[in-house]
């Protein structure tokens, strides 16, 4: 009887965890978008009043901050992918969460209204976004759609691909 009772506690090891952890934010009411957290050095919170804008840049680009010493630029997120701008509300914010990433080797801040959670999700399963899933700045960041939440994964590093930095060079170092 005991042998049976040891049989019977006997666990099978757990698989391996293959869950990632990823940053979850929103776009929209309707749309999330997911930055694995490895792509993320940090996020930190910026007054507007702390944000020096540079003339003849796109809209998208906010200006540069101070981040440990260095001049950070700050993309508007929502405003490069076709998404309406935490500026566009009324009132406009007075703080904006921004997600340092590296790209190349240099320091970019991606500045949304706010950062919701950290989730795991396995991405094994990810698959292509379906055309007019998402506006059409965004689709060329996206490295696929979670099939449960049809919540974009994107890859930070196409924004070093994205053409605004072709006619507006940027040194961030």
């Amino acid at each position: 009887m005991v042998d049976s009772l040891i049989a019977a506690l006997a666990f099978n090891p757990l698989p391996p965890d293959t869950r990632q952890p990823l940053l979850q934010f929103p776009l929209s009411e309707r749309d999330q978008a997911l930055i694995p957290l490895e792509q993320i050095t940090e996020v930190i919170r910026v007054r507007t009043t702390e944000i020096l804008p540079v003339p003849e840049m796109p809209s998208c680009v906010l200006g540069i901050c101070q981040w440990r010493g260095k001049m950070l630029w700050l993309v508007d997120f929502n405003n490069l992918t076709g998404y309406l701008s935490p500026f566009q509300h009324e009132p406009p914010p007075s703080t904006l969460m921004v997600m340092v990433v590296q790209v190349d080797g240099q320091s970019l801040g991606i500045a949304v209204s706010q950062v919701n959670e950290i989730e795991l999700h396995d991405l094994q399963p990810l698959q292509a976004a379906p055309p007019g899933l998402f506006p059409a700045g965004l689709m060329p960041l996206v490295a696929g759609v979670l099939p449960e939440c049809s919540d974009a994964v994107l890859d930070i590093k196409q924004i070093a691909r994205c053409p605004l930095w072709k006619s507006h060079p940027r040194e961030v170092r």
